[in-house]
């Protein structure tokens, strides 16, 4: 039994799951330096500036409400390290991936056997600024239902996005009555 990150213990495959890049969907990058402002403040971690918008931990706190969060990007467990201090998360930790020194800027493909052995067979999304042909491709040839949620660097995950992922989990995995209560199936 895995705990969801409200404290309530269910089985993993209960929620679909939902991979969560960092570079171009939490912390963005790219936009136009002489903007009147950053799309968020600046955080630095490990040296390097990071521009975070505050939102970005609320959208991820209503997504955990119907999905099993797990980081899928080339930060590996350093994501724990420092954004849910940053977020502002109510939750200390999310399962992260390892991809052995695989990963490649500016790609993800890399990203694709890790996410396939966590996954397994249950319904799974993907939120990432670099989903590629190989992306797509394995996309299109999963069994269980499979949302791909390509973001732009600079702008990064948006309500529409958190409302699409909603949307989409509604229909992969309905939520159900039980003591008076709506949960996630």
């Amino acid at each position: 039994m895995a705990a969801d990150p409200h404290g309530a213990a269910e089985p993993p495959s209960t929620r679909p799951v939902l991979f969560v890049d960092v570079d171009g969907v939490i912390s963005l990058f790219g936009f136009s330096p002489s903007a009147s402002a950053a799309p968020g403040p600046l955080h630095w971690l490990d040296g390097v500036a990071h521009c975070i918008p505050a939102e970005a931990g609320e959208r991820l706190v209503r997504l955990s409400e119907r999905f099993e969060l797990v980081w899928a990007t080339g930060w590996e467990h350093r994501a724990n390290e420092h954004l849910p201090l940053v977020l502002r998360l109510p939750f200390a930790s999310l399962p992260c991936l390892t991809f052995d020194g695989r990963a490649v800027f500016g790609s993800s493909y890399w990203k694709l056997e890790a996410i396939t052995a966590y996954a397994g067979e249950r319904p799974a999304a993907w939120i990432d600024d670099n989903l590629g042909d190989a992306c797509q491709l394995w996309a299109a040839n999963r069994a269980a239902p499979t949302l791909l949620v390509p973001t732009d660097a600079p702008v990064g995950m948006t309500d529409d996005h958190v409302e699409q992922l909603l949307a989409w989990a509604g229909e992969v995995a309905p939520a159900r009555r039980r003591s008076g209560r709506t949960e996630a199936a």
